[in-house]
């Protein structure tokens, strides 16, 4: 299951659909806690992607800028009212720098997953820390993996039924090395859509020790955006990781 990463290959797949893809996430929720969490900015976003969270955080004013691997996605963020203004960076978020010190680095839809391994994602937490002032926080959105799902290193899932789009996922995983390979199906009037995507993934304990790694402390870990309390039952996370104050 071994592939050579390409920081660029997701964008190329899905930039032209990516919004309507998103279109039931929390964005409201997560734009507002985001502001909580950043104050009064600025704020990085790692995985800038079209702009569904940065946009509405530059309209409440806070400064953004972002870090993207994609060109086609920072494209379509071009295209839209106030996207021109945004700093974007092409480039890998594990080890790419931008100007500036930053309140707040969001690293959101388990986007730290695309990283391809427990080194880039190790880099991706200590890039996060070296962007922050003192006291900045790393928020981190991703699900917890699940490997009783699949049966004999494999699934077939329905994610979506309506009148006009039928949306299924097929996926393989690799419990020794962390890997899943997953394929969406899309399949509309217009015809199908296949949008892979790779993962290295890695449990809420292991994101805390590479946390710890860069210099910084879990501060808060919630079942989502509403700041449910996370639990057994959880399938997914956002951890606050917090560097000292001076």
């Amino acid at each position: 299951m071994a592939h050579v990463f390409d920081p660029s290959a997701y964008g190329r797949s899905i930039a032209d659909l990516y919004d309507v893809t998103v279109e039931g996430l929390p964005t409201g929720a997560t734009v507002e806690q985001l502001h909580l969490l950043a104050g009064d900015g600025p704020v990085l976003e790692f995985g800038i992607g079209t702009g569904r969270l940065a946009l509405p955080l530059a309209a409440r004013g806070l400064q953004v800028s972002g870090i993207d691997g994609s060109p086609d996605m920072v494209e379509v963020l071009r295209s839209k009212p106030g996207g021109a203004a945004v700093r974007v960076v092409v480039g890998d978020f594990a080890t790419t720098r931008v100007d500036g010190v930053f309140s707040l680095v969001a690293l959101t839809t388990n986007t730290i997953f695309a990283l391809p391994s427990q080194d880039a994602q190790v880099s991706c937490f200590r890039n996060a820390a070296a962007h922050l002032r003192p006291g900045g926080r790393f928020v981190v959105e991703a699900w917890v993996p699940d490997p009783a799902a699949f049966h004999r290193g494999a699934s077939l899932r329905l994610l979506s039924l309506s009148e006009d789009v039928v949306v299924a996922e097929a996926a393989r995983i690799s419990p020794a090395e962390q890997l899943m390979a997953t394929t969406k199906v899309r399949l509309t009037g217009e015809g199908i859509r296949l949008l892979p995507a790779n993962h290295r993934y890695a449990w809420p304990a292991e994101l805390d020790l590479m946390a710890r790694l860069a210099g910084m402390e879990r501060e808060h870990r919630w079942a989502d955006w509403h700041r449910t309390p996370f639990g057994d039952d959880s399938r997914s996370h956002v951890s606050v990781y917090r560097l000292p104050p001076d």
